[in-house]
């Protein structure tokens, strides 16, 4: 059993958002505190809202109607996530604090205050009323991460309209697939991007994608490289000339239950699927989560390494302005183009709270530890990751080398179905090594067995018994697969599909996803064990589990490896990992075969596809691929 690695200061335990809230409503330990956020989900979101002095044109009547698997939130409420998060700043001393600091791919640098953004908002947002848009209507955005996206992500909610973030590394197909399934009629791109060094023709991909959207009317498109670009006269829009009209119009007044974001995540197979999300859900549950989980306050520098696409690019912009915090919006690679990048960034911005993927940390402790000394990292007072699930040894370098053991890591998980955490730990909780902590506040999490019954200290399906503000209104134009997805297995019961573990201390962690587990001879665990035993053998970067069918065994271990530089695949290392593997899971759970490849695919955020490598290794129809950032890498699989 792993033993606690960090214990909360007085300073967490006493000055902590979280801390604060507890003194409020006379909770004196974390263990009272999540039994009654989970037994009373409407005390919890009440108190919680006063406490995060979030602010509504018309007050709620009640907290929620109905129950799962269609609950409604907040209601005759009135609320806009554009008055919370930019109005309010926008005046008096606040106008003038920095709400976000870019920094591109080549090293510029731009700051922009609440009060900046407050205008630019303002003028697209009118420039989008004069051009037809009305509430309810989906405008997409699909542009690198620079400034420009921050304000047209705002100015698309001020009027009531709906954003639609697609990643813009995507090819046309994919794109054009989530812009039609939305009915997206304005489209906001950029001439171009950056990433690492190169040329990106988002424009020209953006063409090619609408090719295949009926509904669009115009393209609003932002300088990047002031380069020419294919251009369509009538329907094509420059951002700058948009934001020379000096109009100024209200926030629209939104019922709680308005749409907000429809933000994309794709299954394994079929077409992608759209989760729709309020203002009021999605406000209140990342404001929460930023507030109580990061402990994210005014004076933070706030730094998720994400994308827009991701829905911790939304995450991460509606969280920190609702606290009137500053985030950094960053264009570039975290290892471009050098290993250090991250590391400079931190210390030149002075990043308080940093999060990032498993999968950035394996990447970047491959390289000399001398890129991370020669960084003063010591404004950071909070680690933050998500994505999957950790390996100890990862998890210890971040912590030990990036935290310098005073950082707790605040390792979350949920999805874009909820655009929050079901699991995350407290500033104010003890850790160990690649804890989840416990239930989010306010969220009724169990872990069930085959049979529903509530299990600890054994693996079972990670579930939700109670309807939470922030979970999707099903999908777009899809409510059945909504409900097959999430309710089939046990009626009322939000099945999460993830495989999550409570330990005998209570300590909550993740041994991956449902489907990707694997059954040997009777014996069932969870791709990470098995990952996390190889990783720590020093030759393996990074390493993907999968089990596939044995005629004996039911199924059979395969391990797919990715070497560290300097290490080589040979008779002898294959038979030193299969020990590891002995060593600390037993033989029945030792790999076939572990196969080493180059690279993994992964998706835009950093997840290892292990469905897809399992169906690619057994030669089956690989399903959508939209979501896979690396197709090369497939290449590299073989099939059986």
């Amino acid at each position: 059993m792993a033993e606690i690695i960090w214990q909360p200061s007085k300073k967490h335990l006493t000055g902590s958002n979280i801390a604060r809230f507890m003194k409020k409503n006379s909770i004196t330990d974390e263990a009272t505190l999540r039994k009654k956020c989970a037994e009373n989900i409407e005390w919890f979101w009440r108190e919680a809202l006063l406490d995060l002095n979030l602010e509504w044109y018309q007050p709620f009547s009640k907290v929620v109607e109905g129950s799962l698997p269609f609950a409604s939130w907040f209601t005759n409420g009135k609320i806009n996530i554009v008055h919370n998060c930019i109005d309010r700043h926008a005046n008096g001393e606040s106008s003038q604090k920095t709400a976000f600091i870019w920094e591109g791919d080549c090293g510029a640098v731009k700051k922009v205050t609440y009060g900046e953004l407050s205008n630019q908002v303002n003028h697209i947002a009118a420039a989008l009323k004069k051009l037809g848009i009305q509430k309810g209507d989906a405008i997409g955005i699909y542009m690198p991460m620079i400034p420009e996206m921050v304000v047209a992500f705002f100015a698309i909610l001020k009027v009531g309209a709906v954003v639609v973030p697609i990643f813009s590394g995507f090819g046309p197909e994919p794109t054009s697939i989530r812009l039609s399934d939305a009915k997206v009629k304005i489209l906001f791109t950029a001439d171009g991007g950056l990433r690492r060094g190169k040329k990106i023709n988002v424009k020209e991909q953006a063409d090619l994608a609408l090719k295949q959207v009926p509904t669009i009317e115009h393209v609003i498109v932002a300088k990047r490289l002031f380069e020419d670009i294919p251009w369509k006269k009538g329907r094509d829009l420059w951002f700058d000339d948009l934001l020379k009209n000096n109009s100024q119009i209200p926030t629209e007044k939104l019922d709680s239950e308005a749409t907000s974001l429809i933000i994309y995540t794709s299954g394994t197979t079929g077409k992608p699927k759209g989760c729709v999300h309020t203002h009021a859900g999605a406000l209140v549950q990342i404001t929460k989560e930023v507030a109580y989980y990061m402990d994210c306050k005014k004076e933070d520098v706030f730094f998720w390494v994400t994308d827009i696409g991701w829905m911790m690019g939304p995450w991460e912009i509606i969280g920190t302005t609702a606290l009137g915090a500053t985030f950094v919006l960053f264009e570039g690679a975290p290892d471009y183009p050098e290993p250090n990048r991250l590391w400079e960034m931190i210390e030149k911005h002075k990043v308080s709270i940093l999060g990032i993927s498993p999968t950035a940390i394996r990447l970047l402790k491959k390289s000399s530890e001398d890129y991370v000394k020669k960084h003063n990292l010591n404004s950071l007072r909070i680690l933050g990751s998500t994505g999957e699930p950790w390996d100890p040894e990862s998890y210890l370098w971040l912590f030990e080398k990036i935290g310098q053991k005073k950082c707790p890591i605040i390792n979350i998980s949920g999805g874009t179905e909820i655009v929050g955490c079901h699991l995350s730990p407290l500033p104010i909780s003890p850790l160990k090594p690649c804890t989840l902590g416990g239930p989010g506040l306010g969220m009724d999490v169990d872990v069930f067995s085959e049979e529903g019954k509530s299990v600890r200290n054994e693996v079972g399906y990670l579930v939700c018994k109670k309807p939470a503000p922030s979970m999707t209104k099903g999908f777009l134009n899809d409510n059945q697969r909504y409900l097959d997805t999430y309710f089939s297995k046990w009626p009322n019961i939000w099945n999460h599909g993830d495989w999550a573990f409570v330990d005998k201390d209570g300590f909550w962690f993740l041994r991956g996803r449902a489907d990707d587990v694997i059954k040997v001879s009777g014996h069932r665990t969870g791709p990470a064990e098995i990952e996390s035993a190889l990783m720590a053998h020093p030759a393996i970067a990074e390493c993907a589990a999968i089990g596939v069918p044995h005629a004996i065994k039911g199924e059979c271990v395969i391990c797919f490896a990715v070497l560290k530089v300097n290490f080589t695949a040979t008779d002898v290392l294959q038979k030193e990992l299969k020990e590891k593997v002995t060593q600390k899971l037993g033989k029945t759970l030792v790999p076939e075969n572990i196969i080493f490849v180059k690279s993994l695919p992964k998706t835009r955020s950093a997840k290892i596809v292990r469905g897809t490598i399992k169906k690619k290794y057994l030669g089956q129809n690989l399903g959508d691929l939209s979501s896979v950032e690396n197709l090369d890498a497939l290449n590299e699989i073989p099939t059986l």
